[in-house]
């Protein structure tokens, strides 16, 4: 299985830190962030496709430099116009019939990506008390995904998409629209596969976005051996 790695953003609200070094290579606890995240895909998971922009050669420098995956790619993000598009430039990259797609720079069990890793197209959740600040996933009666919708105004907690996806192949036959944003939104191509197939939802047992600085010096106190550890 094939798994795609987001990794071309700027990290604005990260700088100075990343005015030199990609977010995904900030280091947490001596090891990039994207490291962290390699080391937690599942055993199944034998390819890996990452997307870059910012500082990409010092991405691709990664790559060469790590041991757990001898087959990987880098598919460049010429012009990023958001994470749909990322996903979308993927699609000549991608062989297998479903692939996960995480966001590179967020913290993820690797016990979650191995449940995610054995549905046919998933995403994983994780209450958050603030909703406003998030992505939100909306349930259906049966506790599959009926939609997710951006940063809702309503009291919390509610769950929150945390950026880490499986997708069926069949999603690069979708066409979505520039959001409001100017961009491509990843989440029109979950919302539109949930409208039109069984798309499950995993609550996470661990997850910890590293979006601000405060979120990045916690991670150094966290013991993350115990829930990232997948590969060693």
């Amino acid at each position: 299985m094939d798994a795609i790695l987001l990794a071309a953003g700027l990290g604005t609200r990260l700088r100075p830190h990343t005015e030199k070094t990609p977010k995904p290579l900030l280091p947490v606890q001596g090891r990039p962030i994207l490291d962290w995240i390699v080391g937690a895909l599942p055993a199944r998971v034998d390819r890996i496709i990452v997307v870059t922009h910012y500082l990409g050669e010092q991405v691709a420098e990664y790559l060469r430099r790590q041991k757990r995956f001898a087959d990987w790619t880098v598919v460049p993000q010429g012009d990023p116009r958001g994470t749909g598009d990322a996903l979308r430039r993927c699609q000549d990259a991608v062989r297998s019939d479903k692939f996960l797609c995480l966001n590179g720079d967020d913290l993820f069990g690797a016990a979650d990506l191995a449940r995610l890793a054995l549905c046919p197209a998933g995403v994983i959740v994780h209450p958050v008390d603030e909703p406003k600040k998030f992505g939100i996933a909306f349930l259906k009666e049966d506790g599959t995904l009926e939609k997710l919708v951006e940063k809702p105004g309503l009291p919390g907690p509610r769950l929150a998409n945390t950026g880490a996806y499986l997708f069926p192949r069949s999603v690069f036959d979708l066409q979505i629209q520039l959001s409001q944003r100017g961009e491509y939104e990843i989440t029109d191509y979950v919302s539109q596969l949930a409208a039109r197939q069984t798309f499950h939802v995993v609550q996470a047992s661990f997850w910890h976005p590293i979006g601000t600085e405060d979120a990045w010096n916690r991670a150094q106190q966290l013991d993350l051996q115990k829930v990232l550890t997948a590969r060693s």
